[in-house]
């Protein structure tokens, strides 16, 4: 009997084994899937971003504070020994105490500007995925660090390091997806989803980590980070495999970032970047203080303070990839209006006098940004595309570079313009240099009428596929060739990729449709 029930016991785990490899199976060829695999790509982008933008906001309300009691709990500590000494050192602390806070916020954003040259060119010879393991790995260990941090150089140490991770997370993933979204109107809608995890992940932080400081301590909420951090890294790992192709050494190579940097119309599109992000970079570090000072506003306030400015941010992406798809030759119009509505915004600020009104041009700026990013960004792949050759590492490290010098400038630049100036002149000043720039985007109404015919890309493909990304577009883009000539509707082609009877390169006729009779 007990032979019996052992050999029962041992063919029904058997099953269970049989069948969980038979789902295992099934679930690894779910995954390879194309289309399947773009949609779980994204989402592994999407939170890798959406988890460096809560990294970058999360220590808005937790690290002033944090530093605050350490120097509270060193003064009470010295209080003893000699108290006029004391006070001295107590007033030269106090002093310094905004620098620190403000070269602490602006280090990230600073280290990410000095390294995303490199990073961009590394991404363009390695491919996406390894750069995205490795900014992820080195974001976990930055918001571990953080977590148990217990003084300012460890603080700024984390804070350096998450400008690291950043360079080669976010500089592979929007490249990652430029590339895997290869249609227009896709990449633009993949892209705006993008940019929804961005804002959200900044505009949630502060009272996400506001809370979780305040009830259950400084290492809660980047623990909780961190765990997301590593659950999208196995994600990633699972889904991408990047140490075992064996492809990358065929892969095109990318234009040279300072060739991309002195493009003009690269030149225009980065400048809108870094122009219209100069509101919300600049106003983070400035506008609690004048909050509190014209407003009285308390705490929770000031913590919710661009909170309700997620919503229109998401009605501008929304709105923008709708406009995109029907009128694409307008993305340059949408760009300029996003910086207008920006710069008259900027200039309502100062005028509001209490909490409810400052919401109006907070939700404005929110609102313009997401106008200018999401017309602007998949404008940087399409002039890939038709000017260069179509690999976009680069042209996302120059994107990043963008935001990062608006980032780096505003928490050491901003408290330097209000103390001198005052918050009104700093307001009026982003306000006009958002309308004065606007024009500037007419130089961009042509690019839609562009042709991939003049790009180095194009010489390559006239010679036949030079690499991974262009030859798998060559595939996709002969079997929709052979749809379309099975048909009967439309001139067939040949097994060149050429239509019968005319001859046409192919990196020309990806931006056509077939011709039909």
């Amino acid at each position: 009997m007990a032979s019996e029930a052992s050999g029962g016991l041992a063919q029904t785990a058997a099953v269970k084994l049989s069948e969980m490899g038979e789902r295992t199976k099934q679930l690894g060829t779910a995954i390879q899937d194309p289309e399947r695999q773009r949609r779980i790509i994204l989402v592994i982008v999407c939170v890798a971003l959406l988890l460096d933008n809560m990294l970058y906001m999360v220590i808005v309300p937790i690290v002033p504070d944090y530093l605050a009691r350490l120097e509270s709990q060193s003064e009470n500590a010295h209080a003893t020994r000699n108290a006029s000494s004391n006070r001295t050192h107590y007033t030269a602390h106090k002093e310094n105490f905004d620098v620190q806070i403000g070269v602490l916020f602006a280090s990230k954003a600073i280290l990410q500007l000095l390294v995303n040259p490199l990073t961009g060119t590394f991404i363009d010879r390695v491919g996406y995925d390894i750069p995205l393991i490795i900014g992820l790995s080195i974001m976990f260990v930055s918001t571990c660090i953080f977590a148990f941090a217990e003084n300012y150089a460890t603080l700024f140490a984390a804070r350096s390091l998450q400008g690291l991770g950043s360079a080669f997370a976010d500089t592979s993933g929007l490249a990652m997806i430029a590339d895997k979204f290869t249609e227009e109107a896709e990449r633009s809608r993949a892209l705006g989803i993008a940019l929804a995890f961005i804002s959200f992940g900044s505009l949630a932080a502060p009272p996400f980590g506001g809370v979780l400081y305040e009830f259950a301590g400084k290492r809660v909420p980047f623990i909780v980070l961190a765990c997301i951090c590593l659950a999208d890294g196995i994600l990633c790992m699972a889904v991408l495999k990047p140490f075992s192709s064996r492809t990358r050494e065929n892969m095109p190579v990318g234009s040279p970032i300072y060739k991309l940097m002195i493009d003009p119309y690269i030149a225009v599109v980065a400048g809108a970047l870094t122009t219209c992000n100069i509101p919300l970079a600049f106003l983070e570090p400035t506008i609690a203080n004048w909050m509190e000072e014209t407003m009285h506003s308390s705490e929770w306030e000031i913590g919710l303070t661009w909170l309700p400015a997620f919503f229109p941010h998401i009605l501008g992406v929304y709105i923008t990839v709708k406009l995109a798809a029907q009128y694409p030759h307008l993305q340059w119009f949408y760009g300029a209006l996003g910086m207008v509505i920006i710069g008259a915004s900027s200039c309502m600020v100062p005028a509001c006098k209490n909490f409810e009104q400052l919401i109006i041009p907070l939700c404005g700026i929110c609102f313009g940004i997401a106008l200018v990013d999401t017309a602007l960004l998949p404008t940087l792949a399409f002039l890939v595309d038709v000017r260069h050759v179509s690999v976009y590492g680069g042209v996302y490290a120059i994107a990043d570079i963008s935001y990062c010098v608006a980032y780096a400038l505003g928490p050491v630049v901003a408290g330097k313009i209000v103390h001198d100036l005052g918050f009104v002149q700093l307001n009026l000043g982003m306000g006009l240099a958002n309308v004065l720039y606007a024009p500037a985007l007419l130089l961009l109404r042509n690019v839609s009428l562009m042709k991939p015919s003049h790009s180095e890309r194009n010489m390559l493909l006239e010679e036949g596929a030079t690499g991974l990304y262009d030859t798998i577009r060559m595939e996709e883009r002969l079997k929709k060739r052979h749809g379309y000539s099975s048909s009967g509707n439309c001139v067939p082609i040949d097994e060149n990729g050429t239509f019968a009877g005319k001859s046409k390169s192919l990196s020309e006729e990806e931006t056509s449709e077939p011709e039909c009779i």
